[in-house]
């Protein structure tokens, strides 16, 4: 069987008011892989893909004719507590990319801009495209509920997303999956919710944080043009 690419979803489902096949989410994808069941059209134009250049493979990227954008959100290269910065409960990882957030910022930016259907996608398609995503929908007034709600679907996926992960690139010798935290393979709404009340409580809402970040003020108006029916 031709192998799919894990953990895809069209972010629309989140709220009936966002247009079809204009962004996706999804774990990284394999070379090899097959057209996905889960959306109307693929592949799509714009890849944002958020791994860092210790995690991306050589060679092309698996979704050759997609423009491919490497947007860094987490890099521990060349740091010595790299493994101790891996096992951080995953709201600290979270708040981390915060400050300065301009990779975010930057992330969303594409996403408003760039041709669709725009998938986002980093290794998982956890921890940073639920903050990239996260910052989309809240930034069109996707209630809180429905965001945390579209963050958490991302559990039931991680079994096979953590099966082609291990398959496309194994464990160093002695390495072991059981050291890290439960959290690392769920999708705790808790860690998120840390992140929406950062935005909340910031002037001007989320808005007003994606400005102070370094956003173009009229990202907001932008994404409603692209993503609201």
């Amino acid at each position: 069987m031709t192998e799919q690419i894990a953990n895809l979803r069209d972010v629309a489902h989140a709220d009936e008011r966002l247009r079809p096949d204009v962004l996706w989410r999804s774990a990284q994808p394999l070379a090899g892989d097959g057209a996905p069941r889960e959306v109307t059209t693929w592949p799509p134009a714009t890849v944002v893909d958020l791994r860092s250049a210790a995690e991306i493979p050589a060679g092309p990227h698996p979704l050759p004719g997609a423009n491919v954008h490497n947007v860094v959100l987490l890099d521990h290269a060349g740091d010595p507590n790299a493994n101790a910065q891996r096992r951080r409960p995953l709201v600290e990882v979270y708040l981390s990319m915060l400050e300065p957030g301009t990779g975010l910022v930057r992330a969303v930016g594409l996403v408003a801009s760039e041709p669709g259907p725009v998938l986002v996608h980093c290794a998982a398609g956890k921890d940073r495209t639920g903050l990239v995503v996260a910052l989309v929908l809240r930034l069109l007034d996707v209630p809180r509920e429905a965001v945390l709600a579209d963050f958490a679907l991302t559990t039931d996926a991680m079994p096979e997303v953590v099966r082609r992960l291990l398959a496309s690139s194994p464990l160093p010798e002695g390495a072991d999956l059981s050291t890290l935290p439960k959290e690392y393979f769920t999708a705790p709404v808790e860690a998120l919710e840390a992140i929406l009340d950062v935005w909340d409580a910031h002037e001007g809402g989320t808005s007003g944080w994606a400005l102070s970040h370094g956003a173009a003020p009229d990202l907001a108006d932008r994404l409603r043009a692209r993503l609201l029916v």
